[in-house]
């Protein structure tokens, strides 16, 4: 390693962590999961709060702080229990007294603007929420972020000068073009000003003394996002694309993120002072890429973590996944343990890619010519051969035909599973001696927006005061009459999709939207039906964008989402009863969301399992800390419940099929299941999803990979999946080839068949990941 003096907390989970060297510019530390790097962050920062009591510090927002907080909270809390000093002790933290944090001066990172600081959405208020009360710090030594205490012009509240929460910041440059535009002008200067005095603020403290951020996913540090001036200040300023998509689910959706500026401190505030600590902590395989360009670039604008390169005291701290991309990273997994044949075929594909030439096309100096490709035993040619072989019997195993199975097929969210793996299951689907169930196991009611709903129950109270809804005439509707004919609303829906009939598909939409409302809340005639639908319209108006809602309006949100589920399978016969909504508890639309417990999310799934006795299990099989952690928790439960069952049945012939779609992605050699995609699979996705998944046309929430709805990025996906398998199979392989199905590829979708004690194994890596959870 290079020489660098660590603190005593980072030297003990250095040593710990089985790495001896880094290549990096900035030195970091490699933990194993997403709690150990909480309790690493929490404890050099307690560390650094007993040397500098009277310090400055910033600290981070959003998601990736869980663990740092709750550690933090648990430790102050319970600082002289003999549980909690043995943790300390043993890492390194050997503070007899307790420190106090009431000298330290606390520097918020930034802010959406304009934003209602009362929000819970406001940056303001989790700083306010989680760390001035949490950590019990002064709120007289906290520089803060409120936008209410912003000076705009004439005095006026940003609701008057910016009504749609709209900034036009080429005022900044150009003429006012009416007496309101110069108002705005005005106040645009005015909150420069503003900016300017909070850079001043921090400086005239020293700068800051302790920094802890993450990373976008562009790589953003606070929102300074890509191409970000290393020497920016504190400023108004707009963000990219990959910011807003991360930001649509706290502000409610792209079509506000899209339009709203951000307050933020700047990578020269960040590195104002020149002994200042700077921690950037990230967690879990998405982050690899970011993290990568951050620590094995030099400094350059398009990567505004390299700044830190200028701070002697600046770390990163990893997770295992986190830093599974770096330089040193693939050394270790190349260089230590046995060679296995996944590594054989990680280093043809991954060789096949830089050098952009076909497998078959290979040269022995090639192979020789390559840093990981000279490290395969008994190299030759044929090592080659053996991998495009390996490839085509994936293919075959894709392209395999099912009879006589009893699916189980499982998504953590609506449209996971036909996001992962529809051209999977088509095939199998028209199979008549094959069963099937499909199941979603949160409620996904946080993919509606609220004027989603809005509008659908504006549509239905018009439709019932129009006369057009007859079922709620019939007399026993309120009773019991509801509960019947959900099958009917999805065949009406799909009629009118294949009719081309839009009154007729929103006619669909309404009917089921009365259903769930009479089933919610209990209602028992038209009189009150209409009174409650006028009641949540006025709920709704008033709440503001990305507001939590309440669990009935959950519930709505959620059976939208569940019908929309019951659309698409039913294109090929599948009945509604067929279609499980889960529920699960742990899914609560709050920020840190807990983890499944027995008997609130394990149950369900067990008592599932007991009476659809499937054969063959899919589920989203997404590392820690890789997309929504919706998908991991998912895992966790579906793990917990086939242990159980395990314990009942013999199950050694079940069969579980991983996969994983628009958020993370498999490397061609951790799968052993190619199938091939076509250009009408692709169409069939495309169309099913936005006639089917209406919430999601718009693509409120998407991915920071694509300005567009899921459908596209999969497909997406799949295309460049085809791309790698081609340079190691060959072009002519496919359009050659005398099967028709085979001819016809343009995709691939990779997955993983295991038998289930494979599985139980990665189950207990995952138990392992979360030993270090705080309670």
């Amino acid at each position: 390693m290079k020489s660098i003096e660590l603190s005593k907390v980072e030297q003990s989970f250095f040593s710990s962590s089985g790495r001896g060297i880094h290549s990096t510019a900035i030195p970091y530390i490699v933990v194993h999961n997403f709690p150990d790097l909480g309790l690493l962050t929490s404890l050099r920062f307690l560390e650094w709060v007993n040397e500098n009591p009277e310090g400055v510090i910033s600290l981070p927002t959003g998601k990736t702080p869980e663990y740092f907080i709750k550690w933090t909270n648990r430790l102050l809390q319970g600082w002289d229990q003999k549980e909690n000093r043995i943790i300390m002790e043993t890492h390194g933290l050997s503070i007899v007294k307790k420190p106090t944090l009431r000298g330290l001066h606390f520097v918020q990172v930034e802010d959406f603007y304009p934003i209602d600081p009362e929000q819970h959405n406001s940056f303001y208020d989790y700083v306010r929420n989680f760390y001035i009360r949490g950590f019990n710090l002064d709120p007289a030594k906290a520089l803060l972020i409120n936008a209410d205490e912003i000076k705009l012009s004439q005095n006026k509240h940003y609701t008057e000068i910016f009504p749609d929460n709209r900034i036009d910041l080429t005022l900044r440059n150009r003429e006012a073009g009416s007496l309101f535009e110069k108002l705005q002008q005005e106040s645009i200067f005015r909150i420069d000003n503003w900016c300017t005095n909070y850079e001043n603020q921090i400086r005239d403290m020293g700068g800051i003394g302790f920094f802890l951020g993450g990373m976008g996913p562009d790589g953003a540090i606070a929102s300074n996002t890509r191409g970000s001036d290393h020497n920016s200040t504190t400023r108004l300023t707009a963000t990219n694309f990959e910011a807003q998509a991360a930001s649509a689910g706290d502000l409610g959706g792209i079509e506000v993120s899209r339009n709203r500026l951000v307050i933020t401190i700047g990578l020269g505030t960040i590195t104002y002072n020149p002994d200042g600590v700077a921690i950037i902590f990230a967690a879990g395989e998405a982050k690899a890429p970011v993290v990568r360009n951050a620590l094995e670039n030099p400094p350059d604008n398009f990567y505004p973590a390299t700044v830190l390169q200028r701070q002697k005291n600046a770390r990163f701290y990893l997770t295992e996944g986190a830093a599974v991309r770096l330089h040193d990273s693939i050394e270790k997994y190349y260089r230590e343990g046995d060679w296995t044949f996944e590594k054989t075929e990680k280093a043809v594909f991954d060789l096949c890619q830089k050098i952009d030439k076909y497998a078959h096309k290979l040269e022995i100096e090639d192979l020789k010519n390559d840093k990981y490709c000279c490290l395969i035993p008994g190299l030759s040619l044929d090592r080659v051969k053996d991998v495009i072989e390996a490839t085509k019997q994936k293919i075959v195993k894709g392209n395999a035909k099912e009879q006589n199975q009893t699916f189980l097929h499982t998504g953590p969210h609506h449209d996971d599973i036909m996001l992962g793996i529809f051209p999977c299951i088509i095939p199998t689907l028209r199979e008549a001696s094959n069963r099937f169930r499909f199941t979603v196991c949160t409620s996904g009611f946080t993919a509606v927006t609220n004027d989603m709903l809005q509008n659908f129950l504006q549509e239905t109270l018009n439709h019932i005061e129009q006369d057009k809804v007859k079922m709620i005439e019939y007399p026993d509707f309120f009773q019991k009459g509801y509960k019947y004919k959900f099958d009917k609303d999805v065949s009406h829906y799909l009629d009118k999709i294949a009719a081309k009939d839009e009154p007729g598909k929103l006619r669909g939409v309404c009917h089921r939207i009365i259903r769930v409302m009479v089933d919610v809340y209990n209602l028992k005639s038209r009189e009150e039906l209409t009174g409650q639908i006028e009641k949540n319209i006025e709920l709704l108006k008033s709440s503001y964008s990305g507001e939590k809602n309440p669990p009935d309006i959950q519930k709505l949100k959620g059976m939208i989402r569940e019908f929309e589920e019951e659309l698409v399978w039913a294109h090929y016969g599948v009945k509604v009863q067929d279609i499980q909504h889960l529920r699960l508890g742990f899914y609560t639309g709050d920020i840190f969301t807990p983890q499944p417990n027995t008997k609130r999310d394990v149950e369900p799934i067990l008592e599932m399992l007991r009476e659809v006795r499937p054969t063959v299990v899919s589920m989203a099989y997404d590392p820690e800390g890789s997309g929504p952690d919706t998908h991991y928790k998912v895992l966790k439960a579906l793990a917990k419940a086939l242990s159980i069952w395990k314990q009942e049945e013999d199950l050694s012939n079940l069969r579980i099929i991983g996969y994983r779609n628009v958020w993370f992605r498999f490397h061609p050699s951790e799968v052993n299941v190619f199938t091939p995609v076509s250009l009408n699979s692709m169409a069939v996705l495309e169309k099913s999803f936005k006639d089917c998944y209406i919430s999601q046309v718009n693509a409120s929430f998407p991915s920071y990979e694509l300005d567009g709805p899921f459908s596209d990025l999969s497909q997406h996906v799949w295309v460049e999946q085809f791309k790698r398998v081609q340079l190691i199979l060959g072009k002519d392989y496919f359009y050659e080839n005398e099967s028709p199905k085979i001819r016809a590829t343009h995709g691939m979708i990779f997955h993983k068949e295991m038998k289930l004690d494979e599985f139980l194994m990665h189950a207990n890596e995952l138990e392992k990941s979360m030993e270090g959870e705080v309670r």
